[in-house]
């Protein structure tokens, strides 16, 4: 027998997630001193000081286990949010929620999961590993969301249509009354997911969140992420808000250390440290409108965006123009893997970095590869 024959031959086709090349590799292969990492929409200030203080007064503490379901973070998160505690689920990353709800909503073989083409990649995967069908209905021209499309794609046997909104990567965005509206079109079985990781650099972001809106909708869960503005992607830490029956189900089956003690008390920190919270949305929004600005003046297609990257189509190939930047020291994000190889993504960072990246993509552009 060959290892692999103890392995679901549906799974054998699976491949790891590829993130391409570290910073420390770019760096060898050009034989540069410094590299701007402009592609996986992280916090363009890093962390908040205050994390960074509880955190070095908490590695004492490394050898405890937190306290099972996270009752400090979920108390916080809820007073900060302004919805029931009994609904508020902590997770590793938002990725651990998505899994959670696919494995417990869908039956393998017989249920599907709807979310539109293209989508992020956790979608397809869990739904795939699960033995559930995904549909997905194209994005609209630019990108915009064709809701009735999305509805008209349920059935009696769908149990999840997944909203990334803000949408990941183009950065559109629907105001949160065309939500409720679709939520309400869903035939009674199915739970819509509103994948909100983008919506703080929404504005105004109360027009876009669900969370101003809870208890609209009895079939509803938002998913948020401390990874983007908080500055906590390395830590793994995200959260559903949801009805409670389903809450209640979720803390049965997840694993009961999956928040480790660390990203607990980092997520408290940030939620305290409003004054970071703030400049990093200034720094974004202040950072979006001039790449925006820039970009198109130099012949570029720059898609609206209400999250704190942009996507554009370079007047050059745009794979050509991604390893130019790569061996200038700038790492953007190109979008093959989404259907979309004309098509490339930025992050938005410092003012610094904007710049940098500013001045290659003038050099690129008017001097060629």
């Amino acid at each position: 027998m060959q290892p692999s024959d103890r392995i679901r031959e549906d799974v054998r086709e699976f491949t790891p997630y590829s993130p391409g090349l570290s910073m420390e590799e770019i760096k060898e292969r050009y034989g540069l001193s410094r590299v701007v990492k402009l592609a996986s929409n992280e916090n363009p200030l890093g962390a908040s000081p205050l994390v960074k203080r509880v955190l070095a007064r908490k590695a004492d503490m490394v050898f405890r286990y937190p306290r099972a379901g996270n009752p400090a973070l979920t108390a916080a998160l809820a007073a900060f949010h302004g919805v029931p505690q009994a609904c508020v689920v902590a997770g590793n990353g938002s990725d651990e929620i998505i899994d959670l709800l696919v494995r417990l909503t869908c039956r393998p073989g017989r249920d599907n999961v709807v979310a539109f083409s293209p989508c992020f990649s956790i979608y397809v995967q869990q739904t795939r590993l699960c033995g559930v069908t995904l549909r997905q209905p194209r994005l609209g021209p630019d990108f915009a969301f064709d809701l009735p499309a999305l509805a008209g794609a349920c059935d009696e046997d769908t149990a999840l249509v997944f909203l990334t909104n803000p949408d990941n990567p183009s950065g559109y965005a629907v105001a949160a009354g065309e939500v409720v509206a679709l939520a309400r079109s869903l035939p009674p079985r199915a739970l819509l997911v509103v994948d909100e990781a983008y919506v703080d650099f929404a504005e105004p972001v109360a027009d876009y969140s669900m969370l101003a809106r809870w208890g609209t909708c009895d079939n509803v869960v938002v998913l948020r992420t401390f990874s983007k503005l908080y500055g906590l992607a390395g830590l793994r830490l995200g959260f559903g808000v949801m009805p409670e029956w389903l809450a209640d189900y979720m803390l049965r089956v997840r694993l009961p250390f999956s928040v480790n003690l660390m990203a607990e008390a980092a997520g408290l920190a940030a939620l305290e440290d409003t004054t970071f919270a703030q400049a990093s949305l200034e720094t974004v929004k202040r950072g979006r409108a001039r790449l925006a600005e820039k970009l198109a003046a130099l012949g570029c297609l720059v898609y609206p965006s209400q999250a704190n990257f942009l996507m554009f189509k370079p007047p050059l190939d745009a794979a050509g123009v991604f390893e130019a930047l790569l061996r200038r020291g700038l790492i953007a994000r190109g979008l093959k893997s989404y259907g979309l190889p004309e098509l490339l993504r930025v992050s938005v960072g410092n003012d610094e970095e904007n710049d940098l990246f500013l001045a290659a993509m003038k050099d690129i552009l008017e001097n060629g590869f």
